[in-house]
Formats: C-alpha cells, sequence, structure tokens
C-alpha cells in the first residue's frame, strides 16, 4: 500500500514536470496570471534540474529506490499501481532519458527568460 503511494507521488510529480511547461507556453500566449507565478515557476524549474542532475550523475530517483526497496523486488502492485507504473515507466536507453531530461531543463530556463514570471509588486504606502 505505501509503496502505491511512493509511486502515485511519483507520478504525480512526472506530469507536473512534464506538463508545467507546456501550460505555461500556452498561459503565457493566453495571459494566464497563474503561469506567471514565481513560486509555481521556480519549483518547477527546481524538480527537473533535479531529474536532469540525477541522469546526469548515473543515480537513481530516490522516490523509485524507496518503491522498489518496499516492494522488495516483488511485483505485489495493486490494479491502478499496475496501470501507473505503465505510464512512468519506459523501456529506452539510459542515455536517451538523459538527453530528454537535459533538453526539457534548458527549455524550462528559457522558458523562465522568455516568458518570465512576475515579480511581487511592492505597494507604497
Amino acid at each position: 500500500m505505501l509503496a502505491d503511494l511512493i509511486l502515485l507521488l511519483h507520478v504525480a510529480l512526472a506530469a507536473f514536470i512534464v506538463l508545467g511547461l507546456p501550460l505555461v507556453w500556452v498561459g503565457a500566449w493566453l495571459n494566464w496570471s497563474w503561469t506567471r507565478n514565481r513560486a509555481l515557476r521556480y519549483a518547477h524549474a527546481a524538480a527537473i534540474l533535479v531529474v536532469a542532475a540525477e541522469a546526469l550523475a548515473g543515480g537513481i530517483c530516490p522516490l523509485t529506490r524507496w518503491e522498489d526497496a518496499l516492494r522488495a523486488g516483488a511485483d505485489g502492485r495493486s490494479f491502478i499501481g499496475r496501470w501507473m507504473t505503465r505510464l512512468l515507466y519506459y523501456d529506452c536507453p539510459e542515455w536517451a532519458f538523459t538527453l530528454a531530461y537535459v533538453l526539457y531543463a534548458a527549455a524550462t530556463l528559457a522558458t523562465l527568460r522568455l516568458a518570465a514570471p512576475w515579480r511581487p509588486s511592492r505597494t507604497t504606502q
């Protein structure tokens, strides 16, 4: 059960990273104010930068490691767990993932510059 919760968290984090950038692009074009939120944008950038750095260092995601340890190598996933796993894990060479993460991080950083988040306004008294 705890392993499935960790998997759910992992899927949610991956969705935040993957969907965040195109939503910011669309939001910048449509002038959605939430896409200019500094905390959201920097949290998104930090998340993909950590993933890219892990991949470049040859590391394994702590969430993957934790889930695997809880399952102890057995595939005792629930029905939902099996479907979330299919969404999250793919059989590709490591270099392909590393390249994708680094390119996505670069696009995220470029977007921070090109569609910059708004600075908090200072009210004068």
